[in-house]
């Protein structure tokens, strides 16, 4: 058996000690800084100390399917072909979610170092992400969401809420996130696993700005659990999928770009189709408004349209399918013939009918553009991460592994 793996062009050694590799969702850097700051994350405030703390870059669209699978390939949307959460099937002509295995194009770093005999196990917080991060691998792989319906055939574990000692949580709560990490734990005491990978949901990010009191409380219960695997002995390596921020104006109103309303004005009703990559089932804190979208629109209309939609107010910035792939690495049949991106503080959606808001109990804050590309990143040990052009949230495995 080797102790080294080559995975999609990049070399990971088999860690030496356990390591565990936690996606916080929807982590902007400033919820880590406000909760150190104010004294609600000691283990991480020792590991900003003397550990490795830096600020990368996810990739694009900021959505949770896209970064997920670039952490755990260690490479771009075009190597891995997943591009959203949500996209057109041109084979099928349907808009489908891309959680099916099938839609992945390329090996995962868990699979490859399972299969040199390393322990792998992989908690996710909502299915949808568990059958990519699994596809492939020999070892533990389940979500919070299905727990009590694991199996040893298909998860590699049974019994979960036995060992998580929690029943299972519902899927719009803290408690969720807080599973992943007591399964984690749980993990951790019985089965000590070489790699653990630990994916949140985003669903008190969606709700509450960095160093509000319910923030805090969420990042204190994620230190607590990170300091007991610590003292267990593992190398912590945390990252996010993506940041968030608010999309509201200053009274506290959704600042929304419905694109397939304007197409239509322009182009007449059926003559384009505007695509959504944040959609999934879990559309209550968001509404499935988020700051990127795709749009597939009549090859004559593409610089019009494209000119139009620029004019827009809320827009940052609007490509045609080449310049996007390039400059975002994107697979240029997974995308339409233009790609937007909302400002900050905006985000785009489809038609104004067919988003329910009414379920939004907070002010709207949500992800998808650049401004929400900035993510933490930090290791629980000091490396020296000098000489990197750009440090990608996709980096973390070479960096934990190899650094």
């Amino acid at each position: 058996m080797t102790d080294v793996v080559t995975v999609n062009g990049r070399q990971y050694r088999k860690p030496a000690q356990p390591l565990v590799v936690v996606c916080v969702d929807g982590c902007e850097p400033d919820y880590l800084e406000r909760a150190v700051a104010d004294g609600a994350m000691p283990y991480l405030a020792t590991v900003r100390a003397s550990g490795t703390w830096a600020v990368a870059d996810c990739v694009m669209p900021s959505f949770t399917n896209p970064n997920n699978l670039s952490i755990v390939t260690g490479a771009p949307p075009a190597v891995h072909g997943i591009c959203g959460n949500f996209f057109y099937d041109p084979e099928t002509r349907a808009e489908v979610m891309m959680n099916d295995p099938k839609y992945l194009r390329a090996d995962t770093i868990l699979a490859a170092l399972a299969g040199v005999g390393a322990r792998v196990a992989v908690v996710t917080a909502k299915d949808k992400l568990r059958r990519l991060l699994g596809h492939g691998l020999s070892g533990i792989c389940f979500s919070s969401e299905k727990a009590d319906s694991v199996t040893k055939d298909e998860h590699g574990i049974g019994d979960v809420l036995g060992m998580v000692d929690r029943p299972v949580p519902s899927v719009y709560s803290a408690d969720l996130s807080e599973f992943v990490f007591a399964a984690g734990v749980a993990l951790m005491e019985r089965v000590r696993p070489d790699v653990t990978y630990l994916s949140t949901t985003d669903y008190i990010q969606h709700k509450h700005a960095p160093g509000t009191p319910v923030a805090n409380a969420f990042y204190a219960m994620l230190d607590g659990y990170l300091a007991r695997l610590a003292a267990g002995g593992a190398t912590i390596a945390l990252t996010a999928d993506h940041g968030m921020n608010a999309k509201t104006d200053a009274s506290g109103a959704p600042q929304v770009v419905y694109l397939q309303d304007c197409l239509d004005a322009w182009l007449g009703a059926g003559a384009s189709r505007v695509i959504l990559p944040i959609t999934d089932p879990y559309v209550v804190h968001h509404g499935a408004l988020g700051s990127f979208a795709t749009a597939y629109v009549p090859a004559a209309a593409v610089a019009t349209a494209a000119a139009r939609i620029e004019a827009l107010p809320g827009i940052e910035l609007v490509l045609d399918r080449e310049s996007a792939c390039a400059r975002f690495e994107l697979p240029p049949d997974r995308v339409g013939d233009l790609i937007v991106v909302s400002r900050r503080d905006w985000v785009l959606g489809t038609s104004a009918s067919r988003h329910d808001l009414a379920g939004l109990d907070a002010p709207l804050r949500s992800h998808g553009g650049l401004s929400e590309q900035r993510v933490p990143f930090v290791v629980s040990r000091p490396i020296q991460l000098d000489g990197r052009a750009r440090l990608r949230n996709y980096d973390l495995f070479d960096v934990a592994l190899n650094g």
